[in-house]
Formats: C-alpha cells, structure tokens, sequence
C-alpha cells in the first residue's frame, strides 16, 4: 500500500492509513529486527517528516502536540517506527535550538523538499569521539553508542568532544560523506528495529557551517527545550505502548480467553478480577493522557515565547514533562506486564508476541532512570528548585 499520493489527506487519517499498514508486520518485524526500510520509505512518501517544519519553509506547520500525537499512534502498533520517526522531528528541532537561521532555514527547505530522514549520533554520555581543529573545518573521528535512525538517514546529528578543550562539539553532516561507517549491530530484546547500534567516524571532515555553535547546546532557556521534547518523545511513545498493549488485551479477553474454573462468571470478560484489572489500567491510562496533554500544552507555550523565554519559564515546562514521564513509565509497564492476567495462558503463545510491549517499553525506560525525575520533582515540591538544564532534563 503505497502512500505516495496521501500527502492530501487530513493528518489523522494519513497517520491511522499508516499506522494500520505498520500493524501487518508489526510482529514479524519485531521478531526479525534490522532495519524497516519500506516502512521509512512508506514515511518519506507521506510527507509526514516535514510535519513540524513551519509552512515558511515548505513544511506543515503543525504544532508540537499535534507532532507528538502522531508519535503516540504510531507507538500503539510499532514503537520502533514511533522512535525513528520521533527522533526525526527532535533532531530538526536540534539544529533550529542550537544553529543560526543561515544554517536551519536551508536544511529545512531541503528537508521538507526531498523528504529527508535525519539519523542520531549525538549520545553525549559517550566520549569516544574527540574532534580536531584544522582551520575553518574540523575533523571527527572515534565511535558512538545508541545511534538510533542513523541506518537508512540521509542527515545526522553527530556529536563529538574537542580535543584541546573537551567542549562537546555538535554537527549536521550528510550521513553519505566519506569516513562515517555505521554498524548494523543493534541487538536489543525490545526496540528491535530502531537501528540504535554504533557508529565510527574515521577523520570525518566537517565544516565550519555544519557545526551548531550559536547559540549552540543548552546556552539560553530556549535551547534547553531540546532535551525536555526528546522526554515528551518518549512520553507519547511509553503511552502508545500502553495503548496498543491495552487494545491487545481488550481483543483477546473478549474473544479468546476463558473463564477459571472457579470464576462465577460463565464468560473471561464478566470474571470480576478481570474487571477490575482493566478499571485500573483505564485509570492509569487515562491519568497519563491529561499529564501528558498538561505537559505538551506548557512545551507548546514555551515554544511560542521563543528567545523571550526565561530559565523560570524552562523549568515549569521541565517539572510537568518529568511527572509526565514518570506516569508515563510506570503505567506502561504495569499495563504491559500485567495485560496476562486478563488474557490467561494461552496468551503467553510466542507467535502472538504480546510480551513485546514490555520488552519495548522495558528497553526504552533503562535509558533514563524515572528515580532521577522524581529527585527533581521532590526538590522543586520541597525547596522550590527546579530542575537544572542537562541533556536528559
């Protein structure tokens, strides 16, 4: 099912056509991993890359929550895809944070144009990469961690740290040039298909109007948005998740599992324990749904303030995300774990593949332990300090 000519649609319909046609091979796709190329492809021909590129540069101007919803759709069948595509919007909202107008404007027109993926090979907390000075260019060299997109990209974001002042150095280098070899070596038990293997640069060139200096990383309030909507990413993603395992579980209670023996009930979905585990997963889920629309809706207004936005302003945003990732985290795999003792055995059958939820979600969630969010929340809740930017804060 090509999508070469539903670049008319309405976006919600455009988003649930997709979202149904990655739901086909979902399983099957999980169970081999690698890279989902037709599926990256089936995004390029949906215009959907350039959603939140401003109609000023060819794009569809689309507001943050409205990005990050169709992030959470895309979660509920695939979270892999949900990931690519998420870091795709998060690291052209990088170089606008962190680069002049002379160097994002471009890349976005071209973006917008020719459909371009953009790939991570940022990873901050990996130091491998040092980068040398020659003049008006620089050259990377070392290797890179969790490069998640970076297979199948037509532009990465790359980071490394320079070798005379150990500064972090961040570029936005066309994935094709000369030196830069990325490895297919992603081998995780859940997130299988988000290529989030390693990357080695071999005195890779850059040049000077490559690298993003002014205003550069985490150097105003605005710029420190970047790391709170890469968190509001993976809130809509753990949501998705816990929506798509709810939905599973749904199905298969109705029509598929039986009632215990001891059960009063004659049918699996009228089992009194049943009907208590989903009232508590409808709670839970719908608590993150409002926590999550609260925190998209401050981000949003952060956004629009642009440079006049101050470090008190940034750090309201940051609290609301975390309590959002937080929820997000703990009731998606509660609902992702726990979906079995609504299904029964018979669920646990390996072709289903209904563990994947968690496995996907479990993966995800190690990358940012939630006992940190909560340190910064009970700081601010306590003592009134809010969270201090960093670039998983």
């Amino acid at each position: 099912m090509s999508q070469s000519s539903s670049v008319a649609l309405p976006t919600d319909v455009l988003v649930q056509s997709l979202a149904k046609l990655f739901a086909e091979t979902a399983v099957e796709r999980d169970a081999r991993g690698g890279t989902p190329k037709a599926e990256r492809d089936e995004l390029r021909r949906s215009g959907l890359l350039s959603l939140s590129i401003p109609k000023a540069y060819g794009g569809q101007g689309a507001n943050w929550a409205s990005v990050l919803d169709t992030v959470r759709q895309f979660a509920q069948v695939d979270s892999s895809i949900a990931h690519v595509y998420g870091f795709h919007h998060l690291l052209l909202a990088t170089v606008r944070l962190f680069s002049r107008p002379d160097q994002w404007e471009p890349w976005y027109e071209q973006t917008a144009r020719n459909n371009w993926f953009w790939g991570n090979a940022l990873n901050p907390l990996d130091d491998r990469t040092t980068v040398r000075r020659f003049g008006h260019w620089v050259e990377f060299s070392g290797k890179k961690s969790f490069c998640s997109g970076a297979l199948d990209s037509e532009i990465l974001v790359a980071s490394g740290l320079d070798e005379q002042s150990r500064k972090l150095l961040i570029a936005a280098i066309p994935t094709a040039r000369a030196g830069i070899t990325l490895n297919d070596d992603w081998n995780s038990f859940g997130q299988r298909q988000t290529d989030s293997g390693s990357a080695l640069f071999e005195k890779v060139r850059v040049e000077e109007n490559e690298l993003l200096l002014q205003p550069g990383p985490l150097s105003t309030p605005r710029s420190a948005l970047r790391p709170l909507l890469a968190q509001l990413i993976f809130v809509h993603m753990f949501l998705g998740l816990a929506e798509g395992a709810f939905a599973e579980a749904r199905h298969y209670t109705l029509n598929e599992s039986r009632a215990w023996f001891k059960s009063p009930a004659a049918r699996a979905s009228k089992d009194p324990y049943t009907l208590a585990h989903y009232g508590e997963f409808q709670v839970g889920l719908e608590s993150v749904r409002l926590l999550a629309r609260h925190a998209v809706a401050v981000f949003d207004e952060a956004w629009e303030q642009g440079d006049a936005l101050d470090a008190a302003g940034r750090g309201r945003v940051a609290i609301a995300v975390a309590t959002a990732k937080v929820a997000s985290t703990r009731v998606g795999l509660e609902v992702a774990s726990r979906l079995f003792e609504t299904t029964g055995a018979r669920a646990t059958h390996g072709a289903l593949r209904f563990d994947r939820f968690w496995r996907n979600l479990r993966v995800q969630t190690l990358h940012d332990p939630v006992d940190y969010k909560l340190q910064e929340i009970g700081d601010w809740v306590l003592n009134g300090d809010l969270p201090q930017p960093s670039f998983y804060s």
